[in-house]
């Protein structure tokens, strides 16, 4: 299945939204996932240029068949945030109408932020799984970012959006974050089978990917060994 499977990371502020200094400055990752047989795929947080990633799709022979969200941030679905109003899924929806897949604890967040119709989105469940084509990918709900935050899991990839960066983690001192949370949430991907390669939702670190070993060998976050050494280190 591995010829099959379409996967792009894209920069904003490099591979899209060039010029853009919010897009520049924030350093979001964007995804497109899809099956090369089928030319279906979706984009993983569309925001600040969606024109431009339908048409890397669109160059490629891809067509947008959905949408994930990793969790409501402006910066990864569109809203306002610090002072400017960014392009997202709204914008998405006003050239392509697909659906918006979030997990469900993340629906109200996401409509609220981006003023999308809750007809607009798709509510999901841990573990759930969404075909593109013949490609399977599985949403794993990872709350403490925000209540709703997921990644997704595709054959040897784990877009981690802003549950785990190669460096670092998401904050938790945003509306709806949780330092407990995150906590489990980075335990239990840590323990996922096999060595995914891991693939955030920003370039903190030097590397755009690296794999889930090597990750857990050099972030700190990884550092305390239970939940009370977690809150001395990060506060809870």
């Amino acid at each position: 299945m591995a010829d099959r499977l379409y996967f792009r990371q894209l920069l904003a502020g490099r591979d899209f939204a060039v010029g853009d200094p919010v897009a520049t400055q924030m350093a979001n990752f964007a995804y497109l996932i899809g099956d090369r047989e089928t030319g279906d795929a979706v984009i993983v947080d569309p925001a600040y240029a969606v024109r431009d990633l339908l048409d890397v799709l669109a160059q490629d022979g891809m067509r947008l068949t959905g949408v994930l969200a990793t969790h409501h941030h402006p910066d990864h679905v569109g809203g306002e945030m610090l002072g400017f109003s960014l392009p997202g899924i709204a914008e998405l929806l006003a050239i392509e109408q697909v659906p918006i897949h979030v997990n469900a604890a993340e629906t109200e967040w996401v409509r609220r932020v981006t003023g999308v119709s809750g007809t607009d989105l798709r509510a999901h469940d841990h573990d759930d799984v969404l075909e593109v084509g013949a490609i399977p990918i599985r949403l794993l709900h990872t709350p403490g970012h925000t209540p709703g935050s997921q990644c997704f899991l595709v054959e040897d990839k784990l877009v981690s959006g802003d549950t785990l960066f190669l460096e670092g983690c998401g904050r938790t001192d945003f509306p709806g974050g949780d330092a407990e949370e995150i906590y489990r949430s980075l335990q239990a991907l840590a323990g996922l089978p096999g060595d995914p390669v891991v693939h955030p939702g920003h370039q903190y670190s030097a590397e755009p990917s690296a794999a889930l070993s090597e990750v857990k060998r050099t972030n700190f976050v990884y550092r305390p060994r239970s939940l009370d050494e977690w809150k001395v280190m990060f506060g809870g």
